[in-house]
C-alpha cells in the first residue's frame, strides 16, 4: 500500500515507500473474489446436500450457503492477505530476533537489577565477538540474511517478468565453505534461464564475486538452488582426519645413502664377459626360380568349344 509524504525532505520531494506493489494489490483482490465465489457455490450446494438428508431441503439450502459464504469469506481473506503474509516472510528472521530481544529484556527487567542487565548483555554480545568459531558462524548467518534481501532486490528491480509485478518467493538459505546457497520459488512469467542470463548482476547487487544458478528439482522447474560465492574456499588450509587415525610417530621411508653412479667405469668389465658379435651370415647368391610348366597350345584342328 502506497505512502507519500507532501512535505519536501533535504530540499528534494520525498520518493514514495511501497510495502505492496498497486498492481500486486489489485490481482489479489480480482483473485480473492474469484475464489470467493467459487468456494461459495461449491461448499454451498456440498453442504446443502449433506444436511438436506436430516434438514427440511429450504433449511438445509440456507444452512448450506450460510456454510459455503463462511468458507469463501475466509479463503478470499487468505488471498488478499498473501502479500502481507509474503512480506512478513521475508523478515520473519528479523522479526524473531527483534521479539526474543523484547521478551528477553523483559524478562531481565522483571527479574533482574540494571546492573545485572547490562552485564548480561554485555556478555551475550562479547561473547560471539570474542570466540573466533562462534564469530565466524554468526557472521555466515548473517550474510544469510542479507543474501535473501538481495536476491529480493534484483527480483525487484530487474528481473520481474509477468504481468502483475509479483516477486518470487525466497524460502531458505543455508552458508556454505564458499558463501551463501539460497532457494527460490520462481513465480509465472519467469524461468531459470532469465536468471542465467543475468547472472553477473545478481553477482554485484549481492556483493560476490560470482553467481550460479541450476534446477533444485528434476520434476519442478520452478524450485531453482543460487549459489552466492563470497569467498575462495580454495585458498584455505583444510585438516585432513586421517592422521589422527595414525598410533605413535608416523613412519618414514627409509632412504639409500649409496652414491648415485655418473659414468660407467670400463676396467671394471672384464673381456670374458663381452660375448662376440655374430658374424653375419653370407649371401648365398641368387635363388633359382621354379620351374615354368609349358602351356598346352590347341592346334588348328582342335575344337575349342571343348576347352571352354
Amino acid at each position: 500500500m502506497p505512502n507519500s509524504n507532501s512535505r519536501p525532505a533535504f530540499g528534494r520531494r520525498s520518493g514514495t515507500v511501497t510495502v505492496i506493489e498497486e498492481p500486486v494489490r489489485r490481482n489479489a483482490a480480482r483473485t480473492a473474489k474469484i475464489v470467493f465465489y467459487v468456494v461459495w457455490i461449491i461448499v454451498g450446494l456440498l453442504s446443502a446436500t449433506v444436511a438436506a438428508s436430516k434438514w427440511h431441503p429450504i433449511i438445509a439450502l440456507f444452512a448450506g450457503a450460510a456454510i459455503g459464504a463462511a468458507t469463501g469469506l475466509i479463503a478470499a481473506a487468505f488471498i488478499i492477505a498473501w502479500p502481507v503474509l509474503r512480506a512478513i516472510w521475508w523478515w520473519l528472521p528479523e522479526l524473531l530476533l527483534a521479539a526474543a530481544f523484547v521478551f528477553g529484556w523483559i524478562q531481565l527487567a522483571a527479574h533482574t537489577g540494571l546492573a545485572l542487565r547490562l552485564c548480561t548483555v554485555a556478555v551475550i554480545t562479547s561473547v560471539p565477538a570474542a570466540i573466533s568459531p562462534v564469530r565466524r558462524y554468526v557472521v555466515t548467518l548473517a550474510w544469510c540474511l542479507i543474501v535473501r534481501h538481495r536476491l529480493r532486490t534484483c527480483f525487484n528491480e530487474f528481473i520481474i517478468t509477468n504481468r502483475t509485478g509479483s516477486l518470487p518467493l525466497m524460502l531458505w538459505a543455508h552458508p556454505t565453505p564458499a558463501g551463501v546457497r539460497t532457494w527460490v520459488w520462481l513465480r509465472p512469467g519467469l524461468a531459470l534461464s532469465d536468471l542465467q542470463d543475468r547472472l553477473d548482476l545478481i553477482a554485484v547487487a549481492c556483493w560476490s564475486a560470482s553467481v550460479t544458478a541450476e534446477a533444485a528439482s528434476q520434476t519442478n522447474a520452478a524450485y531453482i538452488r543460487l549459489d552466492i560465492k563470497l569467498r575462495d574456499a580454495l585458498t584455505a588450509t583444510i585438516k585432513s582426519p586421517l592422521l589422527g587415525l595414525i598410533h605413535g610417530p608416523a613412519p618414514t621411508p627409509k632412504r639409500d645413502e649409496s652414491p648415485v653412479p655418473t659414468a660407467l667405469d670400463l676396467p671394471d668389465v672384464s673381456a670374458t664377459e663381452v660375448t662376440p658379435a655374430k658374424p653375419a651370415r653370407a649371401d648365398k647368391g641368387p635363388t633359382s626360380l621354379p620351374a615354368i610348366k609349358p602351356v598346352k597350345t590347341t592346334s588348328p584342328g582342335d575344337d575349342i568349344e571343348n576347352w571352354i
